[in-house]
């Protein structure tokens, strides 16, 4: 577990002043917990995190955009600590407070609050049992995020990097237990994101929708649409002269044929036993029948 650090503007309080005496409070108890955790002594951080939660009750001006940034930072703290110690329950409910104070913070200030906006829901996608629940935040999410792009940075940047890998990773292990569909939308997230962020196709969007396109090819009706994807991804692997990306691309775009092929010559052998099958059904009872015929003359 890795804490984040959102610079603070300490100097517009006065140094004695009780406000800033309380904030200093609370990030002393913040700074024992990172040795806490380090040790991996968690029951004892979270001790000390929701220590610096009651300073904080005491501060006079809940509307501070500095106590608001303390806050951001404990509540980082103590959803992680809480998943790290198997309470996930407890996790959500924090990272349900966290978007709601963060939100308006990116509203005061997308520069500078907009790279800790995107790292909550990377966040969010490692916590969240449910990948429904994880699936709908992001797109709820989506909208504070497309305006951070409008003034990115490199924080922003450096945390949408840490999203997108989130995504893949929730994708590929959704693939690995058989999951396909929610690791397709957990991908196709992952490579608006990338895209989003770099406003152009490289090689690692690339990568993605070539592993993207192997997870449609496992569902029979979704291989159609691999075949058009990897079509639409090719000419960008050429034109980076990514040799194998374009390779790997050939080769699933062969594979897809050739099961078509197969499924195709497949069901003509099938229809051709079938039909030989029927037919020798056919002969068989009209002999028979036609064998009964004197025996029925005797009866």
């Amino acid at each position: 577990m890795n804490q984040i650090e959102i610079p603070l503007m300490l100097e517009k309080f006065d140094k004695n002043s009780g406000e800033l005496a309380i904030l200093k409070e609370a990030l002393s108890c913040r700074k024992t917990a990172e040795q806490l955790i380090a040790e991996d002594r968690y029951m004892d951080a979270m001790e000390r995190t929701v220590a610096a939660l009651k300073v904080l009750r005491n501060f006079p001006d809940f509307d501070d955009v500095e106590f608001r940034a303390v806050l951001v930072t404990l509540l980082f703290d103590l959803s992680e600590i809480h998943f790290s110690l198997k309470n996930y329950k407890q996790s959500e409910k924090e990272l349900d407070i966290l978007f709601k104070v963060l939100d308006n913070l990116v509203k005061l200030d997308e520069n500078r609050f907009g790279k800790f906006h995107i790292l909550a829901m990377e966040l969010s996608t490692r916590i969240l049992r449910s990948r429904k629940k994880a699936l709908d935040l992001l797109v709820k999410q989506q909208i504070n995020t497309g305006l951070l792009y409008d003034k990115v940075n490199a924080g922003v940047v450096a945390a949408t990097d840490k999203l997108v890998d989130s995504l893949r990773n929730v994708g590929q292990l959704l693939a690995s237990t058989g999951d396909l569909k929610a690791a397709l939308k957990f991908y196709a997230e992952a490579i608006k994101y990338s895209k989003k962020r770099t406003g152009r196709v490289t090689r690692k969007e690339i990568r993605m929708t070539i592993e993207m396109a192997e997870i449609m090819m496992r569902i029979r009706t979704m291989r159609p649409r691999a075949r058009r994807l990897l079509n639409a991804i090719l000419p960008h692997a050429i034109s980076q002269e990514t040799i194998e990306l374009e390779r790997d691309i050939l080769a699933l775009i062969e594979v897809i044929d050739a099961d078509v092929e197969r499924e195709s010559s497949w069901k003509n052998f099938i229809h051709k036993i079938s039909t030989a099958a029927k037919s020798k059904f056919k002969k068989t009872e009209k002999t028979a029948a036609e064998d009964m015929e004197p025996n029925a003359d005797k009866i």
